[in-house]
C-alpha cells in the first residue's frame, strides 16, 4: 500500500533551519572565494578548498536538518550511517570541483557552464545519494519530472552561486547573493522531496536496518555545524573577508609629495663665473 508521506512533521522548525543553515554556508563560502581572488597564488588554494568545504557542509547540513522533519506513517524510517557520511564526501567534492574551476579559470561562458553543471549535477546528487541511505518498511519511488525539475534547480542555483562568488565582491552585496542561494537550494530539495512516493510492504515486522534520525543525524550534523561556525569566525576576523577588497592606499598629494620627498635646506653653489 502507498505510505503516507510528511515531510514537515515539526512544522516550520526544520524548514527554517535548514534555510539558515543554507544560508550560513553560502555566505561563508563566498566571502571565502572572494578572499582567495584577493591572495598571493601561494595562498590561492586554501582559501578556494575553504570555501568549497564551507559550501558543501552547508547544503548537506540543509539536507538532514529537513529530513529531520521526514516522515512516514505507516512505517519507521532510519538511516545507514556509511551512506549519510558519503553524501556529505560527495557534497563538499563536487562544490570544490565547481569551485576550483571558476576560481582559476575566471567566469567565461563555457567555463561557468561546465562547472555549473558539475556542481549542480553533484548537488543533486548529493541529495538522492542521502535519500539512499534511508531504511525503511517499503519501497521509495520518485515521480521522473520533479526529479528532473529539481536537478534543474540545483544546476541553475550552482551557477549563479559561482557567478556571484568571483563576480560580488561587496559584502552586502554578497550577503544578499547567500540569501537566494538558500532559497534555490532549499527549492531544489522540497522539489526533489515532493517527488518521493512510499509503497509500504504489508508485513509489519519489518527486519531494517538502521539508526533513527534522531540517533544519528542529530550527531553528525554537529561536526558541520562546528565547522561552520569556525570558519564564520575565521571570516569576523579577516578584513579582506568581510570587505572583499583589499584597502586602497593614499593618493599621493601636495603634502604628502612634500613630506615623502623633503626639500633640502642647502642650496647648490652657483656656476663660477669667469671675470675678464
Amino acid at each position: 500500500m502507498d505510505g503516507t508521506v510528511d515531510g514537515f512533521r515539526y512544522g516550520a522548525v526544520t524548514p527554517v533551519a535548514a534555510y539558515l543553515m543554507a544560508c550560513l554556508g553560502g555566505a561563508l563560502g563566498l566571502r571565502c572565494i572572494v578572499r582567495s581572488l584577493l591572495e598571493a597564488r601561494s595562498w590561492k588554494a586554501g582559501w578556494l578548498a575553504l570555501g568549497a568545504a564551507s559550501i558543501g557542509c552547508g547544503i548537506w547540513t540543509m539536507h538532514f536538518i529537513a529530513m529531520i522533519g521526514f516522515h512516514v506513517e505507516e512505517t519507521r524510517v532510519r538511516y545507514d550511517a556509511a551512506t549519510t557520511v558519503l553524501s556529505l564526501v560527495v557534497a563538499v567534492a563536487v562544490v570544490g570541483v565547481g569551485v576550483f574551476i571558476v576560481g582559476h579559470r575566471g567566469t567565461s561562458g563555457v567555463t561557468l557552464a561546465v562547472a555549473g553543471a558539475v556542481t549542480g549535477l553533484g548537488v543533486a546528487g548529493m541529495h538522492y545519494l542521502g535519500m539512499a541511505a534511508m531504511r525503511l518498511n517499503g519501497e521509495v519511488g520518485y515521480d521522473p519530472v520533479g526529479v528532473a525539475l529539481s536537478v534543474l534547480i540545483a544546476i541553475g542555483a550552482a551557477t549563479a552561486a559561482l557567478w556571484s562568488a568571483v563576480t560580488i565582491r561587496g559584502f552586502l552585496t554578497s550577503l544578499a547573493a547567500s540569501l537566494v542561494m538558500g532559497v534555490a537550494v532549499s527549492g531544489m530539495h522540497y522539489t526533489g522531496m515532493a517527488a518521493v512516493s512510499v509503497h509500504v510492504h504489508d508485513t509489519t515486522g519489518g527486519t531494517w536496518a538502521g539508526d533513527s534520525p534522531t540517533s544519528l543525524l542529530l550527531p553528525m550534523l554537529l561536526g558541520p555545524v562546528v565547522f561552520l561556525l569556525l570558519a564564520g569566525v575565521v571570516v569576523m576576523f579577516d578584513p579582506l573577508l568581510v570587505l572583499g577588497e583589499r584597502p586602497s592606499a593614499p593618493q599621493p598629494g601636495p603634502a604628502a609629495n612634500s613630506v615623502a620627498s623633503p626639500r633640502p635646506s642647502w642650496r647648490e653653489p652657483a656656476a663660477p663665473t669667469h671675470e675678464r
